[in-house]
């Protein structure tokens, strides 16, 4: 099958043979647990215990999952950060070393140089399309490449075959951030990572209306690891959670062309707009990830990010004027939304950490979503207006 028949159909195949109803949606099982028969006490009657460990809902979802993103396995968790720190738990020890993006999500920065350092897990954040900076970050105790492609918020792309190849002759792990192209637009693990890892409560998802993470991998023993502590840890997604990110999942085909549309639309619009210093998005022919962005992605994705002119308060009278445009965090939803990452996404990090990276006071983050085009244009050139009027009357030094 293809994507989108794939998309729709595996994991929710009707039961006809096996006592199943013929559901053609897969059914929502909100049990915590599943009875056994007495004379068979010593395992599972059903092949279901309890659903912290296993449950259909979610198995259908897994399966869904790992059909997007031709993996062998996929789990999935209650959140996005969830599935970061049960791959980091699960792979690395203390006193290992980690190499990733420098323009890499905040909450994931956070869990690196926060949550993992107090056990001894270290790491280097680095410009991964410089390959001299990569080999000369890596050392001995080097266990994992972690890395976006596209990045948040600069929307940086990495070459994930070169990067994957680099890794496996240290014998170390691969790890992608898919979250931004979503599998629809590129699939990792076939460009030779190990692990692929979403936030699903972004593009598959696609409605804003549900949280949760998700594992994809080919490799058995890694999956074997991250399924033990999916399972430990516990930090699962509940039945309902599951049945909505398969129901998002089900129109994510048509609906990351129209993301992807708009998007484009958008970022010509900011680039040829005289209050705007530079727009981030690679399918523009100007952006230097352009034609690496062409041969590893079948499309561009819905995410632009452009830095303004007029400073803070050139930003804020933008802001202060869109209407379709929502200010907020998150990004993938079928609503167009507006991130300031300095003081939101990305807050976590140093103003001179941000700096260093690229991410400054005037950056903005654009989840472009499925609305009118027309109308998003219309929304953006109020809020470029509303800047260029609070730039002519502010008072000249």
């Amino acid at each position: 099958m293809r994507f989108s028949t794939r998309a729709i159909h595996v994991g929710e195949e009707p039961d006809l043979e096996g006592g199943g109803n013929g559901d053609v949606v897969a059914p929502i099982h909100p049990s915590t647990t599943f009875a056994r028969k007495v004379r068979e006490v010593d395992k599972p009657s059903s092949g279901y215990e309890y659903s912290r460990t296993g449950n259909p809902t979610r198995d259908a979802l897994e399966k869904k999952l790992a059909a997007l993103e031709d993996a062998k396995y996929a789990l999935a968790f209650s959140s996005g950060l969830a599935a970061e720190a049960t791959v980091t738990l699960s792979l690395l020890r203390a006193g290992d070393h980690v190499v990733a993006s420098e323009d890499l999500y905040g909450g994931t920065r956070r869990l690196f140089s926060r949550s993992l350092a107090p056990f001894g897990v270290s790491v280097s954040y680095v410009d991964l399309s410089d390959p001299d900076d990569l080999k000369s970050n890596m050392r001995e105790n080097t266990r994992m490449i972690w890395l976006e492609s596209p990045t948040n918020p600069l929307l940086r792309v990495y070459d994930i075959k070169a990067i994957s190849e680099f890794a496996h002759t240290r014998g170390i792990l691969c790890v992608v951030d898919n979250t931004f192209a979503s599998p629809y637009f590129q699939r990792p693990l076939g460009m030779g990572c190990d692990i692929v890892v979403h936030s699903t409560t972004k593009y598959l998802g696609g409605h804003s209306d549900v949280v949760g993470g998700a594992v994809m991998t080919s490799n058995e023993e890694v999956y074997s690891k991250l399924r033990f502590n999916q399972n430990a840890i516990g930090a699962v997604p509940s039945p309902f959670d599951c049945f909505l990110t398969m129901r998002g999942i089900k129109t994510l085909a048509i609906r990351m062309e129209k993301h992807a549309a708009n998007a484009q639309r958008v970022a010509e619009y900011l680039e040829s707009s005289r209050q705007v210093n530079r727009v981030f998005y690679p399918g523009l022919p100007s952006n230097p990830h352009h034609e690496l962005a062409r041969r590893q992605m079948s499309g561009f994705g819905g995410m632009v990010s452009a830095d303004l002119k007029g400073g803070v308060k050139g930003v804020n009278a933008f802001l202060s004027a869109l209407k379709i445009f929502t200010l907020a965090e998150s990004l993938g939803g079928v609503e167009s939304l507006v991130d300031h990452p300095a003081t939101m996404t990305h807050a976590g990090m140093s103003g001179e950490e941000r700096l260093a990276v690229g991410i400054t006071d005037t950056l903005l983050r654009f989840s472009v979503g499925i609305e009118d085009a027309e109308d998003l244009i219309e929304d953006l050139e109020r809020g470029l207006k509303n800047l260029e009027h609070h730039a002519a009357t502010m008072p000249m030094n």
